[in-house]
C-alpha cells in the first residue's frame, strides 16, 4: 500500500469512529486496518491515536495529521482531475441515501444517466425515510428533504420542492370544495405523520398567515400511500407534488386552497464537514442539481 492509500485509510478509522466501523465500511478485516494504522505510526514516529479497551481518541498529533491529509487528498484529486486530457475516470463505491418516495420515484433515471456516463462506478443505495448517521454508517452523501438541524454536516441545494392540498373529483363532489382552513372541519384528511406536527400553515394573497390545527382520519408515514387513498376518495392530502405529480396531471386530484400560497421545502445533497468529498460524490451532486433545479419537471403538471 502506499501512502496515499494509508493516508485515505487514516481518515477512514477517524471519520468512522473507530478501527472495527472503519473495517466494516472498508470490508476488511480489523486486523488489516489495527495493522497498518501501526505501521503508519511507526513510518510518522508519533502516535495518531490513543487507543484503549474501551475507546479510541485522536493525539493532539493526529488533529494536525488529519486536517493536513484531508488537504493533500482533495489537492491531489483536483491535481488528477486537471492534469489529464483523458476522459474523467470515476470509478470506486458511492454509498448514497435518499427518501423512500423520492429516491424510487424520481432517481432511477438520474442513476442510469450517471451510470451509463461512468461504467466503473458501483453505488450502494439505501433507500428510507429513517434518519441515518453518515459518520456512522459510512455513507458519503445523503438527499435529505426539509430543515437541515445537524451543524457537522454540509449540504448543497438540490431542487425546490413545492406542497400541494388535493383530493379526487368524486370526493369534492360529494363533500364540496373548501375554501377557507374552518372549512376543514368537515372534511376528511389524510396526513403524512412522520415529523411533522397537527397542523397546516398558509399564506393568503395579502401576505397574512392561517395557521390550523387539524385532526386526520388517517395518517400514514408514507406520500404514495396517502396519494392513493385520496385518488381513492378518502379525503384531502397534503404532500409534496413530487409525489402527487402524475395524478394532478391526469385529473385524478384536484388542488384545493390554491388561492393561498402553501409552504415550500428544498432537496440537499449532504454529508459530512472537513470529509474528503471523492470526485465521483461531487460530480453526482452537480448532476443532481442539473436534472432537477428550482423548476423540476414534476412540477410541470
Amino acid at each position: 500500500m502506499g501512502q496515499l492509500e494509508d493516508m485515505a485509510m487514516f481518515v477512514r478509522i477517524v471519520e468512522a469512529g473507530s478501527i472495527t466501523k472503519a473495517a466494516e465500511q472498508l470490508n476488511i478485516a480489523k486486523s488489516a486496518v489495527s495493522r497498518r494504522l501501526k505501521e503508519l505510526e511507526e513510518r510518522l514516529g508519533s502516535q495518531l491515536i490513543s487507543r484503549t479497551t474501551r475507546q479510541s481518541k485522536l493525539t493532539q498529533a493526529g488533529e494536525q495529521y488529519y486536517q493536513q491529509v484531508n488537504n493533500i487528498l482533495r489537492a491531489v484529486d483536483a491535481v488528477n482531475e486537471h492534469a489529464t486530457d483523458a476522459p474523467m475516470r470515476i470509478e470506486g463505491t458511492l454509498k448514497m441515501t435518499a427518501p423512500l418516495s423520492f429516491g424510487l420515484m424520481h432517481l432511477n433515471d438520474v442513476i442510469d444517466k450517471y451510470a451509463n456516463k461512468h461504467p466503473n462506478l458501483r453505488f450502494d443505495l439505501d433507500f428510507s425515510d429513517r434518519r441515518i448517521d453518515l459518520i456512522e454508517e459510512g455513507y458519503e452523501l445523503a438527499i435529505r428533504i426539509g430543515e437541515l438541524q445537524d451543524s457537522s454536516y454540509q449540504a448543497k441545494k438540490l431542487a425546490l420542492i413545492r406542497c400541494v392540498i388535493c383530493a379526487s373529483p368524486d370526493y369534492l363532489a360529494r363533500m364540496g370544495m373548501p375554501e377557507t382552513l374552518d372549512d376543514l372541519d368537515n372534511h376528511a384528511l389524510l396526513q403524512y405523520s412522520l415529523g411533522q406536527t397537527n397542523s397546516i400553515n398558509l399564506v393568503d394573497t395579502e401576505g397574512r398567515s392561517h395557521h390550523r390545527t387539524i385532526d386526520a382520519k388517517i395518517k400514514a408515514t408514507n406520500g404514495e400511500f396517502l396519494v392513493d387513498l385520496a385518488v381513492k376518495g378518502h379525503g384531502i392530502t397534503f404532500v409534496p407534488t413530487f409525489i402527487a405529480y402524475k395524478q394532478l396531471a391526469l385529473g385524478e386530484l384536484i388542488p384545493v386552497f390554491q388561492h393561498y400560497q402553501l409552504p415550500t421545502l428544498t432537496a440537499y445533497a449532504v454529508y459530512p464537514k472537513n470529509r474528503f468529498l471523492s470526485q465521483r460524490c461531487r460530480y453526482l451532486i452537480d448532476f443532481i442539481a442539473e436534472q432537477f433545479g428550482d423548476n423540476p419537471y414534476w412540477d410541470q403538471y
